[in-house]
């Protein structure tokens, strides 16, 4: 990691946290350690960005924000980056899948289901169930978009890389 950046592993232990979070970078981005050794902090990629889910991080890196709406995954964060660190926008953006957590009001039975309804994937389905229906992610579908994060009443989603893949894609 370049001088000039901070290390994050550092950040994380002086605010208690033994590791840091996984930095959520732009769809098609290169493996974490290439993309914070390659990325200049242009923020071209962030300027192209239409739907602005694509805010400066640590260092001024690009970083994936999915609490600010979802990504179409237009591609043109890839397009708009001139020293080459998206892969092929033909391919899976990245392994990201959708996570519900224990503040979701209905796996505490309150009726919500805006989690589905920000769907447009249908990745989030919520089964007949006599108590309140709890949701259920189907990560065959889920393309990690952040919809349903934005759309989360209570914060209570996030994206994390699906079981057997890492963050890096």
């Amino acid at each position: 990691m370049p001088a000039s950046l901070p290390d994050p592993s550092r950040r994380a232990l002086l605010r208690g946290r033994p590791r840091a979070e996984p930095v959520l970078r732009p769809p098609w981005g290169l493996g974490e350690s290439m993309f914070a050794d390659a990325c200049t902090g242009c923020g071209e990629c962030v300027r192209a960005c239409p739907e602005q889910v694509l805010v400066r991080g640590a260092g001024g890196l690009p970083v994936f924000e999915p609490a600010l709406g979802e990504c179409s995954f237009c591609g043109e964060c890839a397009s708009a980056c001139r020293v080459g660190l998206f892969g092929a926008v033909d391919q899976a953006p990245w392994t990201l899948r959708a996570i519900v957590g224990s503040g979701c009001l209905a796996a505490n039975g309150v009726v919500c289901s805006s989690c589905r309804d920000a769907c447009g994937a249908t990745a989030i389905r919520f089964a007949p169930a006599r108590t309140v229906p709890v949701p259920d992610v189907l990560a065959d579908r889920c393309t990690g978009c952040g919809a349903c994060v934005a759309g989360c009443p209570t914060g209570a989603i996030a994206l994390a890389a699906a079981p057997g893949a890492s963050v890096d894609g």
